[in-house]
């Protein structure tokens, strides 16, 4: 947790070194199991030691800096969790997004400098992801969680026809949702293979496999077919170029049918709260660094989207989600 301290006389960056350090111990915490094997209670050090099956004297030290960012307590009966580190990084729930923000921060976050540089991704991310299958595996589950909490709201704003073409919908939630709420509906998902492996699952154990139909491929050279009543499009511009989301669009707007609608899901550039803030800034990194995309603005968005011929969307916040938004743009 952070320490709230202000760069007084000194350095500017001495704060942000102590977090930085704090986040990475917290890392290494998730990855031994520490949080875990304190969920029961309080353990001297020799038993978190050996719970943890770790040196002894690492474990103190790691133990004790922990102490000193709020993550965990020391007292009689040894270290303990505090209430807030043990709600959120014990068991799965939050800890998973930690794991998997902590090796995209300090792993993948090593070619920085030479993205900046030189304005192209050092890493391909998904080429990355597929190296690490625990990675990838929490990046899906990420999205799948996701997906289940919005998914009420988002339903409830999406407008649907009978047919319906998710792009880059892997995990096949939305479709599911809608095609569940709505009885007529059939649905094609397309994404590439590994992120449609769990949308397969899913669809099977939905009981939906007559109805939503998965494609396997890249959505920017497949055939996205045609005479579409809604196309969505959700978290698939923020990590592409400027240039592929024009193309894209374009190929969307063909594939609807007159009155049919696009339907995005994105974070907002510059969310109210300072927290959001900060995290769609540094997102917006991370997507140019690994992707070479970004957190696009309303109005960048809205100038793809009318020059492929669709109207100006209607935003739509989420209270699901802070700080995301569907845009909602037809085809006249």
């Amino acid at each position: 947790m952070p320490l709230h301290l202000e760069p007084d006389d000194g350095p500017p960056s001495f704060p942000d070194l102590l977090a930085t350090a704090g986040y990475r111990a917290v890392a290494a915490g998730l990855r031994l199991g520490l949080f875990d094997a304190l969920a029961d209670g309080p353990r001297p050090l020799p038993s978190l030691a050996a719970a943890l099956d770790a040196d002894p004297r690492g474990t103190g030290l790691l133990a004790e800096a922990l102490v000193s960012f709020g993550y965990l307590t020391r007292g009689p009966d040894g270290y303990a969790a505090t209430p807030e580190t043990a709600k959120w990084l014990t068991g799965g729930g939050y800890a998973e997004v930690d794991k998997f923000w902590s090796v995209v921060l300090f792993e993948s976050w090593q070619g920085l400098e030479e993205s900046v540089r030189t304005g192209k991704p050092a890493i391909d991310f998904y080429a990355w992801l597929a190296e690490r299958p625990e990675v990838l595996r929490r990046f899906q589950g990420m999205l799948a969680g996701h997906a289940d909490a919005i998914a009420p709201e988002v339903a409830s704003i999406v407008p649907v026809g009978s047919t319906l073409l998710d792009v880059g919908g892997g995990h096949a939630k939305h479709a599911i949702r809608l095609c569940t709420a709505h009885p007529s509906l059939e649905a094609t998902v397309i994404d590439l293979p590994d992120a449609l492996a769990v949308g397969a699952a899913a669809v099977t154990d939905a009981g939906l496999s007559r109805r939503i139909t998965l494609r396997a491929g890249d959505y920017d050279t497949l055939d996205l077919g045609e005479g579409y009543d809604t196309v969505l499009l959700f978290n698939v511009v923020h990590g592409r170029t400027a240039e592929a989301n024009e193309a894209l669009l374009a190929r969307v707007a063909s594939a609807l049918r007159p009155g049919g609608a696009v339907v995005l899901l994105e974070h907002d550039e510059h969310p109210p709260d300072r927290a959001s803030d900060a995290f769609a800034r540094v997102f917006s990194l991370n997507l140019f660094h690994g992707q070479g995309g970004q957190v696009y603005g309303t109005s960048e968005i809205t100038t793809w989207l009318t020059s492929a011929g669709l109207t100006t969307p209607t935003t739509h916040p989420l209270t699901t989600s802070p700080g995301q938004s569907l845009l909602v743009s037809h085809k006249p």
